[in-house]
């Protein structure tokens, strides 16, 4: 079965991320040739927590296109403050919309809003789960930079284990050939078990880390991530964390002088300011990329027909999810939806184990 909405990287092909990037490229080489593209069209922006770059940037390159904006970014400020189930406003949006693009922070939300919505969703992050665009945003960057996507060294570092962007661009990188990674986080926010499941499965190498000054002086890539004071249940578990791994001039010293550092941003105290000047600090850079990119993504979702995303079966299942941060457990209405995954039966929303 295939789609148009982009909620998981997986949905999208080797070839078919190739397509983006070179559609990424080629506007940014001849931008002028683009600002037409999406006379007439618009993009619903439905962030229902706080976000800089990945509203700003999909309402830019929405512009770009000569397309135009309408949203919200504080569901206090939308019906959702007086009620309103996700299905109900999805399904209104869409008719006011060509594209939605949706952020929120219950995992599993954006494959909910899918089921009601009549024009593509992108996903633009729910919860700790996923965050495809940011991923599109690092491949472009990467392609760019290294230009290449594969025989990489990549260590991701910080908070691994509600990171999105992390579990979103090591899925994604493992399909590649000769790509390793090394994971460098406290035991406490190590990655989920079904990322490293599914690095096995692909016969990626991988290490774990609980050492940036040890991990870093032979990576290609050095992919810093915060510690995500909103995914911690108390202040104490999150003061705990949130300094434990910081890049500065010594740690850097470290690293080889064709290493790259990214980072999805925003920034708090991970990496220090006096790195931003160095040629290897690629984060502010990498923030533009992922306009290009996004307008790719819009160009390819809403004008090239042959560009459908696929879509793995399902099932409906007896049991629900019992994951407390699964949209399911929000959305009553929701059908149980599975999928099968090595014998085991997985919630089609929010991707754990349903007992």
């Amino acid at each position: 079965m295939t789609n148009k909405n982009l909620i998981d990287l997986e949905a999208m092909s080797v070839e078919q991320v190739g397509k983006l990037v070179k559609k990424a490229r080629k506007i940014m080489q001849s931008p002028a040739d683009y600002r037409h593209a999406c006379d007439g069209k618009i993009l619903a922006t439905l962030f229902y927590e706080p976000s800089t770059r990945t509203q700003m940037s999909f309402q830019t390159a929405m512009l770009k296109l000569g397309g135009r904006t309408i949203g919200f970014d504080n569901p206090m400020n939308s019906s959702v403050a007086k009620g309103e189930n996700l299905k109900d406003t999805v399904s209104v949006i869409s008719g006011y919309a060509d594209i939605i693009a949706m952020r929120h922070p219950v995992e599993g939300t954006a494959m909910a809003a899918s089921l009601y919505s009549s024009v593509p969703v992108i996903n633009c992050g729910d919860g700790g789960h996923l965050h495809p665009t940011q991923t599109l945003t690092d491949i472009v960057t990467l392609s760019c930079e290294k230009n290449r996507l594969d025989h990489l060294k990549i260590g991701v570092c910080g908070d691994l284990l509600n990171g999105r962007t992390v579990h979103s661009l090591i899925k994604a990188l493992s399909k590649y050939e000769g790509n390793s990674f090394v994971l460098i986080s406290t035991p406490e926010l190590s990655v989920p078990l079904y990322i490293t499941d599914i690095l096995e499965k692909r016969g990626c190498k991988y290490e774990i880390s609980h050492s940036l000054a040890d991990a870093v002086h032979d990576l290609d890539v050095l992919y810093m991530t915060r510690i995500q004071r909103e995914r911690f249940k108390s202040a104490e578990e999150y003061e705990a964390q949130k300094n434990v791994f910081v890049l500065d001039r010594e740690k850097l010293d470290r690293a080889r002088a064709d290493m790259i550092i990214m980072h999805p941003l925003p920034r708090v105290n991970e990496i220090t300011v006096d790195i931003d000047d160095d040629p290897r600090a690629l984060y502010f850079k990498q923030a533009q990329y992922g306009m290009y990119g996004r307008m790719a993504l819009i160009l390819l979702l809403l004008q090239d027909e042959d560009f459908l995303l696929s879509e793995r079966p399902t099932e409906l299942c007896a049991q629900r999810c019992n994951n407390p941060k699964c949209v399911t457990q929000y959305e009553a209405y929701l059908p149980n939806r599975s999928y099968k995954k090595l014998g085991m039966q997985m919630c089609d929303f929010c991707d754990k184990r349903i007992d």
